[in-house]
């Protein structure tokens, strides 16, 4: 079959390999205009187009793709089907209509939640345990179209942004190698979506990485995995931003275990004389990690990374930053 493959980040890239190595012909990528990044604003390739070069296949980078001379350059494009994932912009119906097989989506999550900018991340901040991966026939609406397969994968315990992620992108590599070969044979059965059981999954901002430490331990576990790789949960600490990468939630039994309770531990390291910390205190330090309350149950904290630092085990930043029992975190302004 002949593909146009539409994508921009490294989730694309499984997908548009696995294409190729089912002997699919890749026709063109189409991929965002390369964009200055980093401190020192070099501008980089996108990772689709970097693979797309390795293979020596066309690149058209449209700064609007619903133009007209965008419009007219995908027609030169001998192609049966659009492949889109993660391409960045919205394609008109114009476009949608254009190949034979019209245009597929690899959406990773089991549509119709999810639908939006954030998907993975949003799975993980909403404490959900399984999501998956979704080929849609694209239309008009934003994530609306007809279901065509379908792929569960399971969200671990531990599970953060970035590894979901990766195992996302490998579901919908094979999803998608498979999800052409029953569209070339004719097997396809839409599955139109119940918009009653939608959600939107918006897309994130900075101040959604400011830690509350009014909220409660389980649903901090799940904002701080969620943002991991952007804009990353952080808090205030003398008075200078400290990144949090690591921590546990510290579940009933764990603290039976050491014959303490969240209140018995703020107590015995002098936070309160009644043990009611508040949120935000340093309840307890050992060597290789600090305790926190929160507006509900303890966080152990495991790694962190200072302002203007690296990231590293809590083990070696007490060495330089001797936390206290009873020192307060704040939430950045």
């Amino acid at each position: 079959m002949k593909v146009v493959f539409m994508g921009t980040p490294d989730f694309a890239v499984g997908a548009l390999e696995a294409i190729l190595e089912a002997g699919h012909q890749v026709t063109a990528v189409v991929t965002q205009p390369d964009k200055p990044k980093g401190r020192g604003k070099e501008v980089q390739m996108s990772p689709v187009k970097t693979c797309a070069r390795q293979h020596g296949i066309p690149v058209f980078q449209p700064v609007k793709i619903k133009e007209a001379e965008a419009i007219e350059t995908l027609r030169t494009y001998e192609a049966d089907i659009f492949v889109v994932a993660a391409f960045g912009q919205i394609l008109s119906e114009e476009i949608l209509a254009m190949p034979k097989y019209g245009c597929v989506n690899i959406h990773a999550s089991l549509l119709p939640k999810y639908r939006g900018a954030g998907p993975i991340q949003w799975a993980i901040i909403n404490g959900e345990k399984i999501t998956g991966v979704t080929i849609m026939q694209m239309d008009k609406g934003l994530d609306t179209g007809d279901m065509l397969w379908r792929t569960e994968v399971e969200i671990a315990a531990d599970e953060t942004a970035d590894t979901l992620h990766d195992k996302l992108a490998a579901a919908g590599a094979q999803l998608i190698v498979e999800a052409l070969a029953k569209i070339g044979a004719g097997d396809v059965k839409p599955v139109k979506q119940n918009d009653a059981e939608s959600c939107y999954a918006k897309m994130l901002n900075k101040s959604m990485g400011k830690i509350d430490w009014q909220m409660g331990a389980k649903k901090l576990d799940c904002l701080i995995r969620g943002l991991i790789s952007w804009p990353g949960a952080s808090t205030c600490f003398r008075g200078k931003t400290l990144k949090i990468w690591k921590e546990k939630v510290v579940l009933e039994q764990d603290l039976a275990e050491s014959a303490m309770s969240g209140q018995e531990l703020a107590a015995e390291n002098g936070v309160s004389d009644k043990g009611n910390a508040l949120p935000g205190t340093v309840v307890r330090v050992e060597k290789d990690a600090f305790y926190v309350q929160t507006g509900s149950g303890i966080l152990k904290i495991l790694e962190v990374q200072p302002e203007g630092k690296k990231r590293m085990a809590v083990k070696d930043f007490l060495l330089g930053y001797p936390v206290k029992a009873g020192e307060m975190f704040e939430r950045n302004m």
